[in-house]
């Protein structure tokens, strides 16, 4: 998803915005995320959806993360973002997702009430800066999936700061964070610089209750450990490093909720 982070290494500020900024967040290695992320929202979608269920991936980006999704769960994947530049991107990987549409004006263009059995949503809420945004994004996630549908949501605790995660850095100890808030978290680069990065700080515990005003029930948060990742993760990745920092203190967390 795009939102107002660029930059080149930390300290510098940061933007995903337009062609570079797409470029940029491509090069992110996102090694925690696919240790303690990526593999559990995937294990919570395949416990509703089967073969052949229409997943959308709200905030795609350049379309890694849905082409995994549709390659695992054997599904029809629909990516959609609010940057034209990330959808370039999805577009030339030549991944295994279905179609992509852009989101203008909080509406997602080209798909139709109802049209999805399942959506996921990863890292989206880093970009939002306040209720309102965030209530908004839930609006269309509900306004696309069928009654019943589960939305699976991962999210960075930014609670969490101070540790060095394999690819992630989140601000300061000790800091307690409202909604909205600004924060500053450092993502590592295929190339093993560190990018700084502005984001919002979204609570994970105010979740539930806006996902209920937006049309959702039976919130369920959990928070992935490196012991569950033994048996979900790719097991190549879970041997290629300590993980000293995700075993004390996991930093994501996965949540379900069905449309109501």
């Amino acid at each position: 998803m795009s939102d107002e982070r660029t930059g080149d290494s930390p300290g510098a500020g940061a933007t995903w915005s337009g062609t570079e900024g797409a470029r940029a967040f491509a090069a992110v290695e996102a090694a925690t995320d696919w240790l303690l992320g990526y593999p559990f929202v995937f294990r919570a979608l395949s416990r509703r959806i089967g073969a052949g269920a229409v997943l959308v991936d709200y905030g795609c980006g350049p379309g890694k993360v849905a082409g995994h999704a549709a390659r695992r769960l054997g599904v029809r994947v629909i990516g959609v973002d609010t940057s034209p530049e990330m959808l370039e991107l999805a577009r030339a990987a030549e991944s295994a997702v279905a179609e992509f549409h852009l989101v203008e004006d909080g509406r997602t263009e080209g798909l139709d009430d109802a049209c999805a059995d399942a959506v996921m949503c990863n890292h989206v809420l880093a970009s939002l800066p306040d209720e309102p945004a965030v209530l908004s994004v839930f609006t269309e996630v509900r306004r696309l999936l069928r009654p019943g549908g589960p939305f699976v949501l991962l999210s960075t605790d930014p609670d969490c700061g101070g540790a060095e995660y394999a690819s992630l850095r989140i601000g300061d100890p000790g800091t307690v964070h409202t909604p909205g808030q600004a924060l500053t978290v450092w993502l590592r680069r295929t190339d093993g610089s560190w990018q700084e990065v502005r984001n919002h700080a979204w609570p994970v515990g105010r979740l539930p209750g806006l996902l209920e005003r937006a049309g959702f029930r039976d919130v369920v948060q959990e928070r992935p450990t490196v012991g569950e990742a033994l048996e979900t993760a790719d097991p190549d990745l879970v041997r290629s490093r300590p993980w000293t920092a995700e075993r004390e203190r996991p930093p994501l967390v996965v949540t379900t909720a069905l449309a109501a």
